[in-house]
This record gives C-alpha cells, sequence and structure tokens, in this order.
C-alpha cells in the first residue's frame, strides 16, 4: 500500500484557538484521518527532531504532503536539500495551500512563487479544467467552498506541465490552483485550497482530490537514471 507521510508545521494550532477549534487535532491530523481511508499514513512536524524528516522516514515514504505558513524559514536547508534529492529520485509531494512559499516547492519550481492574496470570508468556485485527467476522478465541473482564502494571479510558477483546476473569486481575482509537475523522477501536485481558519479540509470533493492527488504522485517502477562518468556501452577504448 502507497505510503504517504503528511508534514505540518503544526503552529497555528498551538497559538491561535480559531485554528484550534477547526482543527483540534492539527491540520495534518486532519488530513491523515481521511487520507488513512485509502493509504498508510505518517505524521511529521516542524518541531520534532530533523521536522520529522529522518532519511528513514523519506526512505519508505511513497508521497509527502507539505502543509505550511507562518514558519517557512526555521525549515532546514539540509531537510530541504533532503526532501529535494527524494522527489528527485521519485518521491511524490503534494503542495497544499500557503505550501506555496515553503523553501521546498521554491527549490522544485526555481521562481518567487509570489501571489496575491486576501482573507475576507468570500467563497470559491474551483473549476476542473482538466476532465480527463486521475486527479479529477469523482469530482465534477467544479468544487464551491463556503469560504477560502482568496489566492489570486499572478502565481509566479513556471508553467505547469498539466493545468488541472482554476479557482474564481468573487472579488474578480482568478487563479491556477492546481498545477502538476515532474521533477527528475518525481511527480509534483499543488493545490490551492487550506487556510487554517476554514474548513476546507472537510470538504468531500477537496477531500477526494487529495486521495487522487496521492495515487497519482507515487513512484512509478521507472529506474532512477546513472549519472556522472559513464563506461562506454558499445567497443570504444
Amino acid at each position: 500500500m502507497t505510503q504517504v507521510t503528511v508534514w505540518n508545521e503544526f503552529r497555528h494550532e498551538k497559538t491561535d484557538e480559531r485554528v484550534r477549534e477547526m482543527y483540534p487535532e492539527g491540520i495534518h491530523g486532519q488530513l491523515a484521518a481521511f487520507i488513512k481511508e485509502e493509504f498508510t499514513v505518517h505524521t511529521a512536524t516542524l518541531d520534532e527532531p530533523e521536522h520529522g524528516l529522518t532519511e528513514e522516514v523519506l526512505s519508505e515514504t511513497d508521497v509527502l504532503v507539505w502543509w505550511g505558513h507562518m514558519a517557512h524559514d526555521e525549515v532546514a536547508d539540509e531537510i530541504v536539500n533532503r526532501v529535494h534529492q527524494r522527489v528527485l529520485e521519485g518521491m511524490g509531494l503534494i503542495v497544499l495551500h500557503s505550501g506555496h512559499f515553503s523553501k521546498i516547492f521554491k527549490k522544485l519550481m526555481g521562481t518567487s512563487c509570489d501571489l496575491k492574496w486576501r482573507v475576507d470570508d468570500q467563497h470559491c468556485r474551483i473549476w476542473n479544467v482538466n476532465p480527463s485527467h486521475p486527479i479529477v476522478e469523482g469530482v465534477g465541473e467544479f468544487i464551491e467552498l463556503e469560504q477560502e482564502e482568496m489566492y489570486g494571479e499572478h502565481f509566479d510558477i513556471p508553467a505547469p506541465d498539466e493545468l488541472v483546476f482554476v479557482s474564481w473569486f468573487p472579488g474578480g481575482e482568478v487563479f491556477r490552483s492546481g498545477c502538476t509537475y515532474r521533477r527528475g523522477n518525481g511527480k509534483i501536485f499543488y493545490f490551492q485550497p487550506g487556510h487554517e481558519t476554514y474548513p476546507s479540509y472537510y470538504n468531500e470533493k477537496v477531500q477526494r482530490v487529495i486521495k487522487n492527488g496521492i495515487r497519482w504522485c507515487a513512484p512509478t517502477e521507472n529506474n532512477y537514471p546513472t549519472y556522472g562518468h559513464y563506461q562506454a556501452r558499445e567497443g570504444a577504448k
């Protein structure tokens, strides 16, 4: 069975009563609660030794799900490099919501990953713009969220390999809210919903997208290539 590690800063839940009320077991706890319905799940948080992402944990992880917001700079570069290498080797990575500003996502994208944002308690409509993609299976034409933080263009990311969702907000903004990438042997899926004081991760369609994303990001049997100096395979001397 696919092994999933859910990583969360786990800081807002300790300092903000509204977040604690919304996610009493932590955002990672809520994510793990529905992910474990179909996959084997382990959780890790920022304040654990090595942020819970030891070499042993990552070596056993097929897909890493990442949620971060207020403490991106506290993630050690050594751990970022460790995760980066595992993605190149084939581990899948799902980056959620404000994880767009994480060190690991920016390192993989090579851009600032900046955007427009606004918290105004309004709704969000997430349009499925790639209806044949495995990530949208069972989702329908759109996802309607009663409340979600506004993320707006321009989103400073490379052009996605595949654009899966585009979100619309009542203020007039749109946002590329579901994007896939390949880096090395690894697959990456960025998905926008998940503001810490809104119930986005209780929404069944959001849950379905994340589960589908895990399935899509899971490693294949493709071998990691050999790099560096290489002996001729034919008769060259």
